[in-house]
């Protein structure tokens, strides 16, 4: 029996001792600084790689290697932002909207904004979405149903089917005149080039009209687009571009080439528009040659010009105007002044129109 008793007292003496142990290694463990690095340093959290966004890694297509270096910060330009931007842009007159309440089809509707800026919409009657995003303009129609009591909670959504007054209007002297919805923040000659390019009577002297701006921006084209990058101005939404047609000079009567000279340098002399017709023929009456112009009062003045003299320079080389002809009668004919003016204009009426640029 003794020994039975040796061997309880020993037991409960190992017991008492582990538990012991267990004490004085759960206070080292617990008294251990927060920032002691543990013991495998290879598993230590500060040595992970951070993490990186798709935007932060890019791979190199010539050595196949990743390149981990943050990009440099640029500034996010909305004017150029190709994504959508449905958020910024303002609706106006001619923008057809699909406006749709959600869980309410008997209220969706296809309208077009007018040309006061507003549209008409069942139950809430006309709403001014002129100027307002697309966010703006729901918030607004979700308010008017909510206090009128139509809707609770309504959930409205805008789609613009067609951005009219986003687009970039193009007249004038151009082969396809027009709108164009998708040509905002292009350049000057790709807005032309979409438009078919220039007609032959087209001046280089272009007006851009352009929103919240009194006054045209004039642009003027050299002969060669490519001689002046400066030309190439950039185009916003909601512009006009004014192609005008170019003055002309009509030179009929004894000429090689009876025609109409465009006078888009701001000036063309007599002779010049002469060169430009290919010359007088051998019967031409050079004495009896006459400019006729129109009066600022709507008549006609008739002014002899002496193209021996020039052609010899014993007299000065006389400038036309836009809309002047130059008559050069053939020699020995014998027509009253009224008759041939009417004569001439008819001829110039018919004639075919030479984009020819001095």
């Amino acid at each position: 029996m003794k020994s039975g008793a040796g061997f309880v007292r020993r037991d409960w003496v190992l017991f008492w001792v582990l538990i012991a142990f267990l004490v004085i290694t759960n206070q080292g463990y617990s008294q251990q600084p927060a920032d002691a690095p543990p013991s495998d340093p290879q598993k230590t959290p500060s040595q992970l790689p951070a993490v990186q966004t798709p935007a932060d890694v890019s791979i190199s297509s010539s050595t196949g290697t990743m390149n981990t270096a943050k990009p440099a910060a640029k500034v996010d330009d909305p004017a150029k932002n190709s994504g959508d931007q449905s958020g910024t842009a303002k609706l106006g007159p001619g923008d057809l909207l699909e406006v749709g309440v959600y869980n309410v089809p008997e209220l969706a509707s296809k309208v077009r904004v007018s040309l006061n800026g507003d549209v008409y919409l069942p139950l809430i009657d006309y709403v001014h979405v002129e100027g307002l995003t697309q966010e703006e303009a729901q918030s607004l129609i979700e308010k008017r149903l909510s206090d009128g009591g139509f809707v609770r909670n309504p959930h409205v959504t805008i789609f613009v089917d067609e951005a009219t007054s986003q687009g970039v209007t193009v007249i004038g002297e151009v082969a396809k005149p027009g709108i164009y919805p998708n040509v905002a923040d292009h350049k000057l000659y790709e807005v032309i080039s979409e438009a078919g390019g220039f007609g032959p009577s087209a001046s280089r002297k272009i007006a851009i009209l352009r929103r919240n701006r009194p006054d045209p921006i004039r642009v003027d084209l050299p002969r060669n687009l490519v001689d002046d990058p400066a030309a190439n101005v950039d185009i916003m939404a909601g512009d006009t571009i004014n192609v005008p047609k170019a003055p002309i000079v009509y030179v009929v009567g004894d000429v090689a080439r009876p025609s109409g000279v465009i006078v888009d340098n701001g000036s063309l002399s007599v002779l010049q528009a002469l060169a430009l017709a290919g010359g007088t023929n051998h019967t031409a009456k050079l004495s009896g040659a006459r400019v006729i112009r129109k009066a600022p009062d709507g008549g006609v003045t008739e002014t002899k010009v002496e193209i021996k003299k020039m052609l010899e320079a014993k007299a000065p080389d006389v400038m036309l105007q836009a809309d002047d002809i130059l008559f050069i009668p053939v020699s020995g004919a014998r027509v009253l002044a009224s008759r041939t003016f009417e004569a001439t204009m008819t001829t110039a009426t018919a004639l075919a129109v030479y984009t020819v640029r001095p």
